[in-house]
């Protein structure tokens, strides 16, 4: 049953917000710093919001924002290091925040209700995820994310392969792959020698279970261990079966993703931020959402990714893995901190929240809602796909990051041809990762 939402205009959104942001004294500029760029869904509205808060206030924001990836998480590492802080970052809370965190650069939120006692009052603090660091709250959520399985129904029609449903195991999905091969197409759109990340999680996922599914192996040979060797080992005998796409080793991301847009290959398992990408992806102008063509997004779902052994396919990844925080620079300089307060307020509110976070999930304590109407297809479908998911785990890569993962992301390759047992790098990567 469809859940009912009522409708926020965008004059009445507006209108709301900044009614209840104070109005800061003119030309303070802030840096900031998010991941709302490039195909991400949100990088519009953030546009949009930044536009709104200037107006509102008379203050200016250097927008530094790019896509999230490894490149984008070095550089913002680097510019705390250099002296480069941002004031505001909407950054990970996992442990690539480590090492700005370690370094005092960034502003609990605790200290900041000292004197802005009403900082994040909208938010369930049970729902802020601390710091692994040192147990202590910094990011102040916005919108949190899943990951699941994206289908592209055409591609399944013509294969004779009905659209997986909440009870999808890892035989079926397998039968499945198969008789998608078998009618041309390719049945994974993935870029293993690029973007192994979400195939990685979940068969790892596959192997173990809800519990401890975040707790980082011993050794490879350890129950954990040999859950992480079989989910490569399961991405292996995909790839010997020819699941993926044959340049797989060599292509990047967004060559496989055009592949699953052009309705050349079947699934997709990436995160929600991927309905915005593949709406921009039916867009005679992907700037222009008026530009949608329906009926080329309707050929688009999203479902679970097949369940094996103790994992339900209703088990997903997801969760509220990143937040606004304010530097101990802008924290420090008394006319950016009001400023820079009320940046992240405007931008959490609960107007602004609802908003941006859609079809996923918030912190909010009493979220407003909007009308499915406002909502494309796939957006309504992700929602109802939503409305089925028994857990949310988080990512284990969010804690196994960096130099950790070097073997078995960057070292896919060698894993799926055999040039590498699966066990040597997984065994690799934990050493490294218990001798920092």
């Amino acid at each position: 049953m469809k859940k009912q939402f009522a409708v926020l205009t965008a004059g009445a959104l507006v209108c709301s917000m900044l009614g209840a942001v104070p109005v800061m004294a003119d030309g303070v500029e802030l840096n900031v710093t998010t991941t709302f760029a490039g195909e991400d869904g949100n990088s519009q509205n953030f546009k949009d919001a930044v536009a709104a808060w200037e107006e509102s206030t008379g203050n200016t924001v250097n927008d530094a924002s790019a896509t999230s990836d490894e490149t984008f998480k070095a550089r913002v590492e680097m510019d705390f290091q250099t002296g480069a802080d941002p004031d505001v970052l909407f950054f990970f809370n996992g442990a690539d925040a480590n090492s700005f965190i370690e370094a005092g650069k960034v502003v609990p939120i605790d200290t900041i209700r000292e004197t802005y006692p009403e900082y994040a009052a909208n938010m369930n603090d049970d729902l802020i995820t601390p710091s692994i660091v040192d147990g202590v709250k910094y990011a102040v959520p916005v919108n949190g994310y899943w990951e699941a399985m994206f289908c592209n129904t055409e591609v399944l029609e013509a294969a004779g392969v009905a659209v997986p449903g909440a009870d999808y195991t890892w035989d079926a999905f397998l039968a499945d792959c198969q008789k998608i091969k078998d009618a041309g197409y390719a049945p994974i759109a993935g870029a293993l020698g690029n973007i192994p990340h979400y195939w990685w999680e979940f068969a790892i996922f596959n192997n173990g279970t809800v519990d401890n599914h975040l707790t980082i192996p011993e050794t490879a040979d350890d129950e954990v261990g040999k859950a992480w060797v079989a989910g490569m080992e399961d991405i292996k005998a995909l790839y010997e079966a020819g699941y993926f796409p044959e340049n797989t080793l060599s292509a990047t991301d967004d060559e496989t993703f055009a592949m699953f847009t052009e309705s050349r290959a079947a699934f997709l398992i990436d995160g929600s931020w991927k309905v915005g990408g593949i709406a921009g992806a039916c867009q005679a102008d992907p700037e222009d959402p008026s530009t949608l063509d329906t009926e080329k997004l309707d050929k688009f779902t999203v479902t679970y990714v097949p369940g094996k052994g103790e994992r339900a396919a209703t088990d997903l990844i997801g969760g509220l893995s990143m937040g606004y925080y304010i530097s101990t620079a802008a924290w420090e300089d008394e006319a950016k901190r009001d400023a820079a307060v009320s940046f992240v307020e405007y931008m959490t509110s609960d107007e602004m929240v609802a908003k941006f976070a859609q079809h996923t999930a918030s912190a909010l304590k009493a979220a407003p809602a909007v009308d499915e109407a406002s909502f494309n297809s796939l957006q309504v479908k992700a929602m109802e796909m939503m409305s089925g998911v028994t857990s949310l785990t988080g990512a284990v890569q969010d804690i196994f990051s960096g130099e950790c993962r070097v073997s078995t992301f960057d070292g896919m390759p060698q894993i799926v041809t055999g040039e590498v047992a699966a066990a040597d790098a997984v065994a690799e990567g934990l050493s490294v990762y218990h001798a920092q």
